[in-house]
């Protein structure tokens, strides 16, 4: 083999250890499908175990029954471990037992990614107080949970990444989504407060926050490819819609090694529907 031939091999095992997981612990929340789903395979792709957190009824709401089965072995494929965790974040107490049982199946919780998640599109005047009650308990309060139960063996261990899943909704809210908006805005106010208070001891945390992304929970969208296109044309600059793909490049980024030196940041996946 001539140095020429070897060179590209040794570019790629270079390039690749710079977005290596290898021998880290993972805990995805709303990891089955969607965004989750591809940042739970992206990390076991990079050499990380993962559990996955999902909920029952929202996959078969989905019409995606088997998605949390069917992680588990895809990451299993990958040669890691796959543990998942069935948990409703409207219950008081659920998201500090998932960090637990993350824990005590992987002997730690180096990586945690906070992306699960609800909405209700409608507009103010008619949202319920049972809706608001449901997005405040999964979309912020699970949100606590999982950080004070996350972060102290962290710090503990001087190293962690913690990354929360925001949105575009974040700067541009929608009228329809003015309480999963607000919500998402408190979610960054709390990853930055706490990014500067954990900095000292090794520990990132960031806000990833994607623009308009195919997912299962817009799928409803799709159904009508007139309607959809307009929307993806109104969307961003780009004017298309993004894929899970696209966020979970964002998000093994930030978790890796790669983004060591990055902290406290929002990195906004909007197709420049920020600007």
């Amino acid at each position: 083999m001539t140095q020429s031939d070897a060179a590209p091999s040794d570019a790629a095992q270079r390039l690749a250890a710079r977005f290596s997981m290898q021998g880290r612990r993972a805990l995805v929340t709303g990891g089955s499908v969607s965004i989750g789903r591809a940042i739970a395979l992206a990390f076991a792709d990079a050499g990380a175990d993962v559990a996955i957190h999902y909920s029952k009824a929202a996959d078969v709401a989905f019409g995606k029954p088997d998605a949390a089965s069917d992680m588990a072995r895809r990451i299993a494929a990958c040669g890691r471990r796959a543990h998942l965790i069935e948990a409703d974040f409207v219950t008081p107490g659920e998201a500090t037992r998932t960090v637990a049982a993350a824990r005590d199946a992987l002997g730690g919780v180096d990586v945690l990614v906070v992306c699960a998640s609800i909405q209700y599109r409608v507009p103010f005047e008619d949202v319920t107080a049972e809706q608001i009650e449901r997005q405040t308990r999964i979309n912020f309060d699970a949100t606590i949970e999982l950080l004070r139960a996350a972060l102290p063996p962290m710090k503990a261990r001087r190293w962690g990444r913690v990354l929360t899943i925001g949105s575009i909704n974040q700067t541009r809210p929608e009228g329809e989504l003015s309480i999963y908006a607000a919500l998402k805005s408190a979610q960054h106010n709390l990853a930055i407060n706490l990014a500067k208070q954990y900095a000292p001891f090794g520990v990132t945390i960031n806000n990833l926050s994607p623009g308009l992304i195919a997912t299962e929970r817009n799928k409803w969208r799709r159904e009508d490819a007139d309607a959809w296109a307009a929307i993806e044309r109104d969307s961003s600059p780009m004017a298309r819609a993004g894929t899970p793909d696209e966020i979970a490049g964002a998000a093994l980024l930030l978790c890796s090694d790669a983004g060591s030196f990055i902290t406290g940041a929002d990195l906004q996946a909007t197709g420049g529907r920020h600007l």
